[in-house]
């Protein structure tokens, strides 16, 4: 299949609900390479999204299973950095806040118009960020 169109398959499957979608290089039969497309999402989407994947990719078929998955407890909280406000997702287990992941998409943004690396507004807000009680 012709890589170019990868991009507009995952734009239509996460415009229809998936959760995630991520592509695995691998080896098929007669050693020939090819991409395992993988599609994350709810059981209530799988026919939208068995349809995108058979009308819009060269499959044939495709796998379906469910599986069950553990999640951490999550806060938002959205902290103020000296190149501007950044959201906060925290993962907390039993009380405990064990990590803290800044918004990419507005680090990102934060960085074009202050014109510094992404990475400093992104510590920016991990630094800002680390100290916070649970409500």
């Amino acid at each position: 299949m012709n890589p170019e169109l990868y991009e507009i398959i995952m734009e239509k499957l996460f415009e229809a609900g998936a959760i995630d979608v991520y592509m695995t290089p691998i080896i098929m039969k007669k050693n020939r390479p090819a991409n395992k497309l993988s599609v994350l999402g709810k059981s209530v989407d799988l026919e939208t999204l068995s349809e995108i994947i058979l009308r819009e990719t060269t499959t044939f078929g495709i796998r379906h299973y469910s599986v069950e998955r553990i999640i951490l407890d999550r806060m938002f909280k959205t902290v103020q950095t000296s190149y501007g406000p950044v959201p906060l997702k925290y993962g907390i287990l039993d009380g405990e806040i064990l990590k803290a992941t800044p918004e990419y998409e507005v680090c990102k943004e934060l960085s074009k118009k202050q014109n510094v690396p992404v990475m400093k507004v992104y510590n920016a807000a991990l630094q800002a960020g680390e100290i916070i009680e649970i409500k």
